[in-house]
């Protein structure tokens, strides 16, 4: 997409791996429902790409309230993969996303390599998605609930899993809860992943001193928001220096100079999360402030940008 600010025109559109986007921001899987929630208040058209919620085989329930808790620049959750199953997506919200006409990149999980895989087949055959986003943080029940994300050989084992069922790009979301987040992206990216996302929440905790007990009912849950933007930004850093492979920046966004440090650091596109429960249309204030901050420091194409802070170092 080329929009004009002030004086110059400059192109926003971004293709990562294979999906051609408008613009470089998309919206993180599990803070925008399955976008449709959000369409009596946000232009989804305008966004680069919609990421669903986490779709599984079947319907689940998710986890006991409490779900969410507030923190100092941040956000606990513990909703454990609350939502309808695949089934209900292709029937009721399927026809409603390809209305917006921009990629649709459905979050997908499951208990064993053969639930993604057979989620994977299912998206695909039924020409539900554009491409997938493989949560790898989800527990892998034949481990004793380790996360497939953990460690090298489990992670691969998923993805590989995922990519001999389907031709749709793959983008594996990496969890920031392990040793060395660049052994697992380079797993990943040798498994068949086209592009990966980083990063998925922290795992955190708080105690509500009121009650004195644990104030999620789940007790641990996943921290987002901006207090987690320098490590996300640090792992975006790392991976891209290892493994040269689209990446998509998320943690923490709440403005276009947030995004801009993802890109900087080697993004090709970033998804805001957290900021859009504070105000729905945060994604599309970073659109155009990431546009703006083009034409006031001389960029022509997002491109441009991609990884530049690593040439000061």
């Amino acid at each position: 997409m080329t929009t004009n600010s002030g004086t110059r025109a400059v192109n926003l559109s971004v293709n990562v791996a294979g999906i051609e986007m408008k613009n470089p921001v998309m919206v993180a899987s599990g803070t925008f429902g399955f976008g449709i929630e959000y369409a009596p208040y946000v232009d989804i058209s305008r966004l680069g790409a919609i990421v669903t919620k986490g779709l599984t085989l079947k319907p689940r329930e998710g986890n006991k309230p409490i779900r969410i808790w507030e923190t100092p620049s941040g956000l606990l959750n513990s909703i454990g993969l609350q939502n309808p199953g695949v089934d209900v997506y292709l029937k009721e919200c399927l026809p409603r996303l390809r209305s917006y006409g921009i990629p649709v990149i459905v979050n997908i999980s499951g208990d064993t390599p053969e639930e993604y895989a057979e989620v994977a087949r299912v998206l695909e055959h039924n020409s539900a998605a554009d491409a997938l986003e493989v949560n790898i943080s989800c527990p892998n029940v034949e481990k004793g609930g380790l996360a497939f994300g953990a460690d090298p050989h489990s992670a691969a084992t998923v993805v590989r899993a995922v990519r001999k069922a389907t031709s749709l790009p793959v983008i594996v979301k990496l969890s920031p809860n392990v040793t060395d987040v660049v052994a697992i992206a380079k797993a990943c990216r040798q498994a068949g992943a086209d592009a990966l996302s980083l990063i998925n929440t922290l795992l955190g905790m708080a105690i509500d001193v009121r009650k004195r007990r644990p104030a999620l009912g789940n007790v641990f849950g996943g921290l987002s928001g901006p207090a987690i933007r320098p490590v996300a930004v640090r792992m975006v850093w790392q991976v891209w220096e290892a493994v040269r492979i689209p990446l998509i920046g998320i943690g923490g966004i709440v403005n276009a100079f947030d995004a801009l440090e993802f890109i900087l650091a080697g993004a090709s596109a970033v998804a805001v999360g957290t900021g859009t429960f504070a105000d729905p249309a945060c994604a599309l204030r970073v659109i155009d402030g990431i546009s703006q901050y083009m034409v006031d420091n001389g960029f022509d194409s997002v491109s441009d940008m991609v990884g530049l802070a690593h040439s000061f170092c």
